[in-house]
């Protein structure tokens, strides 16, 4: 019983972090369309906890930002008072990631002290504080590269950024899965089925991906129409970028095109899964994880159309990406409860701590 409790405790643990990485995603979303991101041009990973006290110090990083080119080119005559509505939001950003560090270093020491984790355990949760670290610093070099001959941050580094939180995320939400439901909670499923299941995962993980190049060019802020392009399926522009593959990446007309569809693709492919989950003999748990990943993709969709033809206000577009995050999980957690044939891992706490 010891043991069970412990379990319990360091998967609510996770889900809580979980919860709070989730809420960093959707304020990160919020800095970006706030256009705030670049609004701290100092990383001062231990000594900037706390914000500007004083009129100086205010005066101070305002003078830093007129020195970058978004303020130059972009921002140029902002007052302090205008500079203070932006700032707010990228210090929030900064600040609840250094929280979200706490929330896990802490637990996990006292649990590693308490001995109720197993090696395995504990080199996986020593990875995910890895990671998290590694994404403060991808971060700063996301801020970097608006720093100096941009006037916002390179569209890649964005991508990459978003990319490791949702790795972060979906590591978190997995641990926590496998400490709270039993290999024999899951059912196993034909290979094609549960294969089909990851598959979704993976579509979704790319078109969040997509997503963050549209963010980065700002290529939801053209051809604002669905589902046509101007009069076209395609947009003329598509191909204007040598070589190609650039259009992919560094086309505004072409990463919104790309994103459309994948989107599209990725629906159908959810659409066909839940048809498919519903001629297979599933448990409960499996049937209901199913049906409420299809729930929500069927409203991302209608998200996402809202947003084109709405010119991406902030509050729709802020709504679109955390719902985006929703499906991902959604999908994860079907996928883990349909698992393959064979043996099924898990994650047991040690022994010796019972």
């Amino acid at each position: 019983m010891v043991a069970i409790r412990h379990r319990m405790v360091i998967a609510t643990w996770l889900l809580i972090c979980a919860a709070a990485v989730f809420a960093m995603v959707v304020i990160g979303g919020i800095t970006r369309l706030t256009e705030s991101g670049l609004s701290m041009v100092e990383w001062r990973p231990l000594m900037g906890t706390l914000p500007p006290m004083s009129a100086a110090e205010w005066d101070r990083i305002f003078q830093l930002y007129r020195q970058i080119p978004e303020y130059q080119f972009v921002n140029a005559g902002m007052s302090l008072a205008e500079f203070k509505s932006i700032f707010w939001w990228e210090y929030i950003h900064r600040a609840f990631g250094r929280f979200i560090g706490v929330l896990f270093a802490v637990p996990f020491l006292f649990f590693l002290i308490k001995g109720w984790l197993t090696t395995r355990l504990t080199w996986r949760l020593a990875g995910l504080f890895f990671l998290g670290g590694l994404q403060g610093v991808i971060g700063w070099w996301m801020v970097k590269s608006g720093l100096v001959d941009r006037t916002d941050v390179s569209q890649y580094r964005l991508a990459a950024h978003l990319l490791l939180a949702l790795v972060i995320l979906a590591l978190l939400f997995y641990l926590a899965m496998s400490l709270l439901i039993l290999p024999n909670q899951r059912i196993k499923v034909h290979a094609s089925l549960a294969g089909h299941a990851w598959l979704v995962v993976a579509a979704i993980g790319i078109s969040i991906g997509s997503g963050a190049l549209v963010a980065g060019t700002d290529a939801g802020l053209i051809y604002n129409t669905f589902p046509l392009m101007g009069d076209r399926l395609m947009p003329a522009e598509y191909a204007h970028h040598d070589p190609f593959w650039l259009n992919w990446f560094e086309n505004p007309a072409a990463v919104q095109f790309n994103h459309r569809w994948l989107a599209i693709g990725t629906f159908l492919l959810i659409v066909a899964f839940w048809w498919r989950a519903q001629q297979a003999r599933l448990n409960r748990a499996a049937l209901a994880a199913v049906t409420t990943l299809t729930a929500v993709a069927c409203v991302q969709v209608g998200l996402g159309v809202s947003v084109l033809l709405t010119n991406v206000p902030m509050p729709l577009a802020a709504t679109h990406q955390a719902v985006a995050v929703l499906l991902l999980l959604s999908a994860l957690s079907s996928a883990f409860l349909m698992r393959f044939r064979g043996k099924a891992e898990t994650y047991s706490l040690n022994p010796a701590a019972a």
